[in-house]
């Protein structure tokens, strides 16, 4: 359709999903946080854990001492990414929905070891990191926080090599407790746990596109995932490029409240961490 003005509200590739979702099938795994793909192999991070994943999702790797060598306190994991069999986290103190000590965290892939740290921005007004991602084109880190208010309706990006802080993109409809980001054939996707599970509202995918030296960026509604085994809390997200698929960690029978674990529903005496499978065409 040929674009009609500059408004984003008159262009279809703006406003609509930019792709369709079929749900495959369905993996437990563990780790409750985020997920991310390379290759023949899969990553998955839990709040305090790590582990890798070969291509039937068999685990190959575990770390469940993955905050060894930092020089500040940390003990919490969000979504992660990789890139060059690097896996990139924002790591932080996070306890009753607040988040400390952020940190930009580089692990060998492989022994999922620490091998380094980004010097976080204090100044950028970000409260917490809920993800990352890697957009590998323009070679820049994204960062995103659960918080509301105005920590969480920016994107925070940083010069990928050098680790240098480069501002934050203001998001127009910002999305409701983000989860987890990640970089797709030019866009930044996003995941909210934008609906209440007591009441089996489904949660959602959130996709946006940052033009060079644009400070604001329009978000617009991508998928609702309304096909997931039960209404819970939905974290991580990854494309696999090599399989055209998107993996969604999402979890299920714990109730959360500010953002950690307290109890659970009726018929669970454990959460459960799923890594949905979806066909993207």
């Amino acid at each position: 359709m040929k674009r009609s003005g500059t408004r984003p509200e008159n262009d279809r590739s703006v406003m609509m999903p930019k792709y369709s979702y079929k749900l495959k099938n369905a993996v437990s795994v563990d780790g409750r946080q985020g997920v991310c793909a390379e290759g023949d192999y899969f990553w998955v991070s839990g709040s305090k854990t790590l582990s890798k994943y070969d291509k039937d999702w068999k685990m190959v790797a575990h770390n469940d001492s993955p905050f060894e060598g930092y020089e500040i306190e940390v003990n919490h994991i969000g979504d992660i990414d990789i890139y060059n069999n690097e896996l990139y986290i924002g790591a932080e103190y996070f306890m009753d929905g607040v988040g400390t000590n952020i940190q930009i965290a580089v692990y060998d892939a492989d022994t999922l070891k620490l091998k380094r740290t980004f010097p976080f921005e204090q100044s950028s007004g970000q409260l917490e990191c809920s993800g990352i991602c890697i957009d590998t084109d323009k070679k820049i880190v994204w960062m995103c926080s659960w918080v509301g208010e105005e920590s969480g309706r920016y994107l925070y990006k940083y010069d990928l090599n050098t680790g240098k802080y480069l501002g934050k993109v203001h998001m127009q409809m910002p999305p409701q407790w983000i989860q987890g980001i990640a970089y797709y054939k030019g866009s930044i996707y996003i995941t909210a746990d934008d609906g209440t599970a007591d009441d089996k509202e489904p949660d959602h995918l959130y996709r946006t596109t940052i033009k060079d030296g644009e400070t604001s960026c329009i978000v617009t509604l991508e998928r609702t995932f309304d096909d997931v085994t039960l209404q819970g809390e939905i974290e991580g997200l990854t494309f696999d490029r090599k399989a055209g698929r998107l993996l969604l960690l999402y979890n299920r029978g714990a109730r959360i409240v500010l953002g950690m674990p307290q109890g659970f529903y009726d018929g669970y005496d454990h959460e459960i961490s799923e890594v949905f499978i979806y066909e993207v065409t």
